[in-house]
């Protein structure tokens, strides 16, 4: 025998849960009469065969013909007094969903105005809050006995990379400029992304991004779409095994006076990684003296123009190299921190 309820209510917090339907299976037997409660923060709609009849704010309400006027002209006035009709009831969570998380499972790639192409990761947060109960059943909920975050997060995520990655396209931006764009990427993000939240019935508070540069494996992935040459992702390789060799040495010698042995060794790795990273936008290198062998110290003082000779690169290079000014140093990354360990090691003495 079906239940007959007097009082709806819905007692729990709702602290992910985000719809709540009464009863969980088929539909319920509701009296004119009956007492529904609905607390802060919930909205209450009746549903009868799909269809959303009337919703109720917070607050102690009696169930009357009267309150309910699509529910009495969809079943007819042929009941009266303390009838059940059939229905379920959706309660609605309208407390804003704080701290969901989004971010790049696989790098966005994006055309880039000084390399050609880049691929980026982000991450962050953003805060939802249903803003249309009754669209939001209809077009997201269905018929389900409960309807979490988790199960609407994906969607959500979806949309919001979407809707960077289209940003990131109109901007044309390059990856040095990513930092200072930041706050506007997000309001463009934002705005794009709550267009199509609120087809849902949901709105979009805010939108948070902690993170947004270069994958740390992004000219691989690049390489593998045929985005990038092989010597590049061969510069990267150099570019990470000198920073290892750089900070062995540091560790295993005790600060600048132990770096002479492992400079040597990766003198020649900075001087492929230098080639592979400026490419052909850099100026013609200086003559290049011999690349020091594996293990070889470099010379115990250096002018700048012998360390041009020596790193084969021009002497304007190192100029910037030595004081940090120039985009150029910015570009060679790590070969420019190296680079600038061994001109300050040499320059000193």
């Amino acid at each position: 025998m079906a239940r007959v309820f007097d009082i709806i209510e819905y007692t729990d917090a709702m602290r992910n849960e985000m719809v709540h339907r009464i009863p969980e299976r088929g539909s319920g037997d509701f009296r004119i009469g009956s007492q529904l409660i609905v607390r802060e923060s919930q909205e209450a709609v009746f549903v009868r065969d799909g269809q959303a009849l009337d919703s109720f704010g917070p607050g102690r309400h009696t169930i009357t013909t009267a309150n309910i006027p699509l529910l009495t002209d969809l079943v007819g006035k042929a009941f009266s007094g303390r009838t059940p009709f059939t229905a379920e009831v959706f309660f609605v969570s309208k407390r804003e969903f704080l701290n969901l998380g989004w971010g790049t499972q696989q790098p966005i790639i994006v055309r880039d105005p000084e390399f050609g192409a880049a691929a980026l990761q982000g991450f962050g947060t953003y805060t939802l809050q249903i803003a249309n109960a009754q669209m939001f059943i209809a077009k997201i909920v269905g018929t389900g006995a409960r309807y979490t975050t988790n199960e609407i997060q994906d969607q959500l995520r979806g949309v919001l990379l979407e809707k960077l990655q289209d940003v990131l396209g109109e901007l044309k931006l390059s990856v040095l400029d990513l930092a200072g764009m930041v706050e506007e990427i997000r309001g463009a993000v934002r705005a794009k992304a709550a267009e199509m939240f609120q087809q849902w019935g949901v709105e979009l508070k805010s939108l948070v991004i902690n993170s947004l540069k270069p994958a740390a494996n992004q000219l691989e992935v690049l390489a593998e779409m045929g985005l990038v040459g092989a010597d590049r992702v061969r510069g990267l390789q150099a570019m990470r095994t000198a920073d290892a060799t750089l900070e062995a040495a540091k560790q295993e010698g005790g600060g600048m006076a132990g770096m002479g042995a492992g400079l040597g060794a990766g003198m020649a790795i900075a001087q492929q990684m230098t080639h592979s990273m400026m490419g052909a936008a850099q100026q013609p290198a200086a003559p290049a003296a011999p690349a020091a062998p594996a293990g070889a110290k470099a010379p115990s003082v250096m002018t700048p123009a012998q360390a041009a000779a020596y790193l084969q690169v021009t002497e304007a290079d190192i100029m910037a190299m030595i004081t940090d000014g120039s985009l150029k140093a910015k570009k060679l990354g790590s070969s420019y921190r190296l680079a600038k360990a061994v001109i300050d090691e040499f320059m000193a003495s």
